[in-house]
């Protein structure tokens, strides 16, 4: 679904601007000067990509990035027009789920286009369209104000997820160390180390996105403006600091649950040693006199049975105490 509005320097309400008046609108704001044209595209159809193409200056590139869900986060410039990819991330039913939005741009219109997998919801622009309208009555840049609300609103969700990954590693800490449910762990961390990842690939290149305009290198965006963007560029260095420190714990918990084990398997296997031989001393004393030698030590005295008997149990409960003292049972 294509929806669009106008805004003008010094009008604090945007116009509501039918879909199919999409030509003429922006044919309006070129010739002003001082209007932006934001359009927001809803998780497009084919037939909403091919109007936008009749309508908006759009490079073929641009479209088949359009087109595609799986590009990476970039900034780009592609003729007059810019073309920012970014993902909106979200813990939703124990899983990260992942949308990709994208921005183009000129010097009088903004695109947004969020894309969404089949059974999901698109993610809303209302908490970065309210963050527009606060900014904009201090400044006349509408279109580096707008790009900014929707920067600073993806990435402040990165923050979300990040106390949300910290909580699964705290969870995952407890039962590492607490010994319990030792077949299920390995899967728990490599399911976090997998969303790791894919949040990682999403956030990490925010970074030099931000840095861009932050410098400026974008030809509209104005001087305050480009301070916002150098804020949401810090946003993302903490947010790359908090990814670093994540991985790192997550690997110490890996191998922390791999000694546990390794301690565990150990201590089994000393028990299991420790009982073998306990079965072994009687087994090769009764294994012996079993053979039927004639001349055999005990073997014609009248106390010689129970004589072997006492010594199958002296030798084991050595044996025992000698394992246990050193508590290999």
């Amino acid at each position: 679904m294509i929806q669009a509005w106008r805004y003008r320097q010094g009008v604090e309400q945007a116009e509501p601007v039918d879909a199919n008046t999409l030509s003429s609108a922006l044919e309006r704001s070129r010739a002003e000067r001082c209007s932006l044209l934001r359009i927001d595209v809803a998780a497009p159809s084919a037939a909403d990509l091919d109007a936008l193409a009749a309508t908006l200056p759009l490079h073929p590139l641009t479209l088949d990035d359009l087109r595609s869900a799986n590009q990476r986060t970039k900034l780009e410039q592609f003729g007059d027009h810019w073309h920012v990819a970014v993902y909106v991330l979200a813990p939703v039913d124990e899983r990260l789920q992942v949308q990709k939005v994208d921005v183009v741009f000129a010097r009088d219109w903004l695109l947004t286009v969020r894309q969404a997998a089949p059974g999901e919801q698109p993610t809303p622009l209302e908490p970065s369209l309210h963050r527009f309208e606060l900014a904009r009555a201090q400044t006349d840049d509408d279109l580096g104000t707008l790009l900014w609300s929707v920067l600073d609103t993806i990435v402040d969700g990165y923050f979300v997820v990040a106390e949300w990954m910290d909580d699964r590693l705290d969870a995952i800490e407890d039962v590492v160390f607490d010994g319990d449910a030792r077949d299920a762990i390995p899967r728990d961390i490599f399911e976090v180390r997998r969303d790791l990842v894919r949040f990682r690939r999403a956030a990490l290149p925010v970074r030099e996105v931000a840095h861009a305009l932050s410098r400026r290198e974008v030809p509209w965006i104005g001087s305050e403006s480009a301070a916002r963007m150098n804020d949401v560029w810090d946003q993302a260095m903490r947010i790359a600091d908090t990814l670093d420190s994540q991985r790192d714990l997550l690997t110490a918990l890996l191998e922390g649950h791999l000694a546990i084990v390794s301690n565990y398997m150990n201590d089994v296997m000393k028990k299991m040693s420790s009982w073998g031989a306990l079965i072994l001393v009687p087994s090769l004393i009764a294994g012996i006199y079993g053979m039927n030698f004639h001349n055999m030590a005990l073997q014609e005295v009248s106390f010689g049975y129970p004589a072997v008997l006492a010594l199958m149990a002296t030798v084991s409960f050595g044996l025992y105490a000698f394992f246990r003292r050193h508590q290999w049972l």
